[in-house]
């Protein structure tokens, strides 16, 4: 990867249009996201959530998503946490967009029930500045080392399209409780058929922001940064825009898939703890 920077203005534009919006709300984002969170990402995030100390989930948890969008996987996990039968104490959504914030608000609205809303809160914070944005937006001074379950879903690639993965990962370690989890799930660079890729191979100037980092790029922050890595791997076969004939078929070729060609997989798994 080049030293080039992501055009911040075109990508702020990007992500507070309408368009955005449509894709990253649970009733617009299409069948395939929310097959996702029902099946592959919920088997994911169960089994990270088994890690936690559970003490800390006999008291209630705290959950970080950065890069939230407009809420989907958040107030989701929150809805798994009561399934599971673990205590949530609160949980944050961050993203860049305020645009985004403000759906994922409404959003917290129209699918919390009257207990669960008071819980959660939804500011506005970069990847790559998460510990001072969200001391100033929360007005918290205290949240290092207070989160027990921190994950962000396609959302980290950015983080090293702008070279700054690592700060990142350093403000997650800050933010986590000793034996807290992180969960990054996002575009596997392995995967030969993203729209946005294979438009960027005939292009005669390369566009950056297209550019997907490999599950060592992803992995690698998280060792820098002292995490103790519990999974990295590719997988999932169900893209986010699937519909549901899609999603039955690439789920029972999985199996096949994983097989013969699991570095290919759709998505870059990477799950670390805090020591």
């Amino acid at each position: 990867m080049n030293n080039a920077i992501v055009n911040t203005d075109a990508f702020f534009q990007e992500y507070t249009s309408p368009d955005a919006v449509l894709k990253y709300s649970k009733a617009t984002a299409g069948f395939g996201i929310n097959y996702l969170l029902e099946n592959d990402y919920k088997g994911v995030y169960c089994e990270a959530l088994e890690r936690l100390p559970e003490d800390a989930k006999r008291r209630g948890i705290r959950l970080l998503e950065f890069g939230c969008g407009a809420g989907m996987n958040l107030i989701h996990l929150v809805s798994l946490l009561k399934e599971k039968g673990i205590r949530l104490e609160k949980a944050i959504g961050t993203d860049f967009s305020p645009v985004l914030i403000d759906v994922a608000r409404r959003e917290a609205n129209h699918e919390l029930t009257v207990d669960e809303l008071p819980k959660v809160d939804f500011f506005n914070a970069k990847n790559e500045s998460l510990v001072p944005d969200l001391a100033s937006a929360t007005g918290d001074e205290s949240l290092k080392n207070s989160f027990h379950f921190i994950f962000g879903v396609n959302t980290f690639r950015y983080c090293h399209r702008n070279q700054n993965s690592v700060a990142c990962a350093r403000d997650i370690m800050e933010l986590l409780a000793p034996r807290g989890v992180c969960v990054m799930i996002d575009m596997n660079h392995g995967f030969p058929a993203f729209r946005s890729a294979l438009k960027n191979h005939f292009r005669f100037h390369k566009k950056e922001e297209c550019y997907i980092p490999t599950l060592d790029e992803y992995s690698e922050p998280f060792e820098k940064t002292g995490f103790n890595l519990l999974r990295r791997e590719n997988f999932c076969w169900v893209p986010h825009s699937g519909g549901r004939l899609m999603c039955g078929t690439m789920t029972a070729l999985a199996p096949m898939l994983n097989l013969v060609a699991k570095s290919r997989a759709m998505r870059s798994l990477v799950v670390a703890q805090k020591p």
